[in-house]
């Protein structure tokens, strides 16, 4: 277990703007990951295996995309026992993303509003990062790791699945698998995306690329398409059906990671910074994300892998978000607020 109570940390960065410390913390991490310093987060990695989306994971728990946007740090989530993590969003081109303040803490509701944009230093720099992680070195810790690609902001919607594209080309030889985002609310009109035809028309064209990039790596990669919580039940169905279909003609592996960021401010109505524009992460997000996750599982049936993301701040959270129609989960914000003892907590109330 890490030596330094995360309550402590936490009561410095909370006094921090909320992006300067999440930079701060990374910035700490990519120092430290690799060094004696990584005991002060590091947690033995609880051994649960499971055989996911033909990958075998080490345990249950991955961290999800946002959190490292630019894989700096990986070896050192990976000392914190999570089975895999997702980096990213990588888009082709670095960009800046939406102008500052953009992230806002709402402790009362252990919640985050982020509008970030998907700011990230671009394709070449997040591949020689992901490149340098130790635990991709032969002979490193075994770490199943998720590449998390999207466009660029000022790339067309109707020309969007060419960035996707062109990201899938290039990260396809470095990941276990890769997540399409396309349900983050930051970026103009990219959730129309997750609409049926857009949607058909995407996963088609990612599939002709998997296909050449399978026969010239000669490896297999699943792909994954991350959807927003706030679709109404019939936009749910649309993606479950979009997905079968895909899958019945599909080289390769399909899921869904359920769900991303809510715009609905219900469950935080007259907390200080509610009415940031932007998405909502944390706790509020947690059952319209395993509403989701219920119809989906419900619709698609037991073979169809789900990755769970949202709310998860404890291990009965896990359990729930299971128990809704995941295979699998993922955590960010409870991270932040709970710290690194959270990823231990879950894979243990997971394995039990």
């Amino acid at each position: 277990m890490s030596w330094i109570p995360y309550s402590l940390a936490r009561a410095v960065l909370f006094q921090m703007d909320a992006e300067e410390a999440h930079e701060h913390t990374l910035a700490a991490l990519a120092r430290t990951q690799n060094t004696p310093l990584a005991a002060a987060y590091a947690n033995r990695r609880v051994d649960d295996p499971v055989d996911f989306a033909g990958l075998r994971l080490p345990n249950r728990v991955g961290l999800a995309a946002g959190l490292d946007k630019n894989a700096r740090c990986i070896d050192a989530f990976a000392a914190m026992g999570f089975g895999f993590v997702e980096v990213g969003t990588v888009t082709p081109r670095a960009q800046p993303g939406n102008p500052k303040p953009r992230m806002f803490r709402l402790p009362e509701a252990q919640a985050l509003i982020n509008r970030l944009g998907f700011n990230n230093e671009g394709l070449e720099t997040f591949l020689a990062n992901v490149q340098r992680a130790r635990c991709r070195q032969p002979g490193g810790t075994p770490l199943v790791l998720g590449l998390n690609i999207g466009k660029n902001a000022d790339t067309p919607i109707e020309h969007a699945v060419e960035d996707y594209g062109r990201c899938l080309d290039a990260v396809f030889p470095h990941a276990d698998y890769v997540t399409v985002n396309i349900s983050s609310p930051n970026t103009k009109n990219l959730r129309s995306l997750q609409s049926d035809e857009a949607l058909r028309d995407l996963m088609s064209e990612l599939d002709a690329r998997r296909a050449t990039l399978q026969a010239r790596h000669g490896r297999s990669v699943p792909l994954f398409i991350k959807i927003a919580p706030d679709l109404e039940p019939d936009q749910v169905a649309l993606i479950a059906t979009t997905l079968q279909h895909q899958q019945a003609s599909a080289p390769g592996i399909w899921g869904l990671v359920a769900t991303n960021t809510t715009l609905a401010r219900e469950a935080v109505a007259g907390l200080p910074h509610a009415q940031e524009t932007g998405g909502l992460s944390g706790k509020p997000v947690r059952d319209r994300s395993n509403a989701v996750l219920r119809q989906l599982r419900t619709l698609l049936g037991p073979d169809v892998p789900i990755i769970g993301v949202g709310g998860i701040l404890s291990g009965e959270d896990a359990r729930a978000k299971i128990a809704a129609g995941a295979d699998v989960v993922q955590i960010y914000t409870g991270l932040i607020y709970r710290g690194p003892a959270l990823v231990d907590e879950v894979a243990r109330a997971l394995r039990r």
